[in-house]
């Protein structure tokens, strides 16, 4: 059922029921524990009494033991219910720290997607503790992470933005079904793995599942069997050897064919009933979105439900696992138990093995939009940017950065166009220049992935976000960080060679240089971009190159963050201003410390 309350007081709300359910099944457990120590002990007093004075009626000890196995059934669904609501319970907490902004540090931090040459992803805080990947990321599965950090990495179409934005609207307020999705996924997160399965499920295999093998085996097996029971029976050792030496035979020959498919299923097809569960929630939710829906079809598409064929395959794969019980390993060469069970697993595979990477890849998306809907559920005072058609255009208003606490976000306007493309943006230190074009460029990863954003209203064009903000050297690529920042300049001016407008944002851009150099450098480069229609920000210390806005006043614009000292402390407001800065704080701060400057 959607919820609507406050999300933090449902969230407080479901804590405490949950709370109490635990504590009433912990009264449970220990009940149950109480009762099973109990019966266990009666159980051998009664055995023994009986074998000593009354063996005939030694079949009655089945009673106590019939009581103590129905104790410890009750008692595992007791112990599974106490352990789901501990797992719910951690579900909730999650989401009161974020929005306690108690979150950084909590959660995946996805730093396994971060790729240097990526044009915005470290300058951004995409990945790594505390950025916009841990607050966003409700996914239980590798599934999940690698499609939200995709959706990150790269924009969306315009029909495919608006696709999401209705499925986001409606999980947002779905929080029962998030919460299913999260309880089946948390167990997939520590057995099931996606690569090796899909791996496993599209490659070939030495062990094909022909019939005559299929039929063949079981009967030989059968016949060893009947054959050893006639040896005891009727002496007929000729016949048992006979059948032992044939059955030897065709194990040799099909042994290296059996080892390596049996390799190829202990790496991928385990734990996958939790599988079923996650795709068993996603089959049976009902959805009205286009999106959703259109997900479910693909599911169904093959014509049987995907979690039961799932759940087919892992009793298949629980049987085959047997195989390495020692009763097993002594008499499998004669009965054929793992080739049986691989064959049946693999006559699994070439029915539904295509299908694996769908259906996991169905189970990425849906949790991707569930973690965007947690977000809007959470953020209800967050919008959903309007694209325009034409560019470049980017209008915001009331836009603050998303990974600051609400109480500190200070929300700002900013206008760029095909009119004012360039805004050189001057301040001291720690006014606020490098989070500012931060937060404008991760509005747009944001309302580009079909999110919502931080800001009373956002309209824009696509844009091709690319920044310098956080650009490090390499040792061991012989990188300095002046050659490592053009080398990422050079990844500007490609993508301004497209149809998309590229959204530019440089922070002390050349700092590695001298002032004229510096100059010269930033004002070519940026005039270059703007000539093929980029919009963007740059930062700087340097009051020099805040002439570039002043020769070119018909594209450009000077603004600025101040600060203000106040009882011999530095405050500041973190607002934007027009005009450039008339205040430096460097020496202030290094005094402020200790410093004889």
């Amino acid at each position: 059922m959607p919820s609507s309350a406050c999300p933090k007081d449902e969230y407080v709300l479901r804590l405490s029921t949950l709370a109490q359910e635990q504590e009433r099944h912990t009264r449970w457990d220990r009940l149950f524990a109480g009762a099973k120590l109990t019966v266990g002990l009666a159980t051998v007093v009664f055995t023994l009494w009986l074998a000593k004075y009354h063996t005939a009626r030694i079949a009655w000890v089945f009673l106590p033991i019939a009581v103590l196995v129905a104790l410890f059934a009750g008692h595992e669904r007791v112990l599974r219910t106490i352990r789901q609501c501990s797992r719910l319970r951690h579900f909730y907490e999650q989401g009161i720290a974020r929005l306690e902004d108690r979150w950084a540090g909590t959660g995946q931090t996805g730093e396994q997607f971060l790729d240097a040459s990526h044009p915005y992803a470290r300058d951004l805080d995409l990945f790594g503790k505390g950025g916009l990947f841990e607050l966003l990321c409700t996914a239980r599965t590798g599934a999940g992470e690698s499609t939200l950090a995709a959706w990150l990495l790269e924009r969306a179409l315009p029909e495919e933005i608006e696709l999401r934005r209705e499925a986001i609207k409606e999980l947002a307020p779905n929080l029962d079904f998030r919460e299913r999705l999260a309880l089946a996924g948390e167990e997939v997160r520590k057995g099931v793995r996606p690569e090796s399965l899909i791996a496993w499920s599209e490659s070939s295999t030495r062990l094909e599942p022909h019939r005559v093998l299929r039929i063949a085996l079981p009967l030989l097996a059968a016949c060893w069997a009947f054959s050893m029971a006639a040896w005891f029976i009727w002496d007929w050792g000729t016949a048992a050897l006979v059948m032992s030496l044939l059955n030897l035979a065709i194990r040799y020959r099909l042994q290296p064919r059996v080892k390596e498919s049996a390799s190829r299923i202990d790496d991928a097809a385990h734990d996958l009933g939790i599988l079923a569960s996650v795709i068993d929630e996603i089959e049976t939710a009902q959805f009205t979105s286009r999106k959703l829906t259109g997900l479910q079809d693909s599911l169904r598409s093959s014509g049987s439900s995907p979690s039961q064929a799932i759940r087919r395959l892992s009793k298949r794969v629980a049987w085959f696992d047997s195989h390495e019980h020692w009763m097993v390993k002594v008499i499998d060469l004669f009965i054929f138990w793992t080739p049986r069970w691989v064959l049946s697993i693999e006559a699994w595979r070439a029915i539904h093995g295509v299908a694996v990477r769908r259906w996991i890849k169905i189970t990425g998306e849906v949790e991707a939009f569930a973690a965007f809907g947690c977000y809007a559920y959470e953020h209800p005072e967050n919008t959903f940017a309007e694209f325009v058609e034409h560019g470049p255009f980017f209008h915001a208003e009331a836009m603050a950065h998303p990974l600051l606490p609400r109480e500190h976000a200070v929300p700002n306007d900013l206008k760029l166009d095909d009119e004012l493309q360039l805004l050189v943006i001057s301040g001291p230190n720690m006014a606020g220049k490098s989070t500012f074009i931060r937060c404008v460029g991760i509005n747009v990863v944001l309302a580009q992935a079909g999110a919502p954003v931080r800001a009373r209203q956002l309209k824009l064009s696509h844009l091709a976000v690319a920044a310098s903000i956080c650009i490090l050297d390499s040792v061991q690529g012989g990188l300095s960080r002046f050659y490592a920042e053009i080398l990422r300049l050079k990844t500007i001016d490609e993508l301004s060679k497209d149809s998309i407008p590229v959204l530019f944002l440089l922070d002390e851009l050349l700092s590695g240089t001298n002032s004229h150099d510096r100059r010269v450098g930033t004002e070519s480069f940026v005039r270059h971009l703007l000539t093929r229609g980029a919009i963007g920000l740059i930062t700087t210390h340097d009051l020099a190159l805040a002439k570039i806005a002043e020769e070119m006043p018909e594209h450009a614009a000077n603004f600025h963050f101040s600060d203000q000292l106040v009882d011999g402390h530095l405050r500041f407001d973190y607002k934007l201003t027009p005009g450039i800065v008339q205040t430096a704080n460097a020496l202030k701060l290094m005094r402020s410390i200790g410093l004889e400057v």
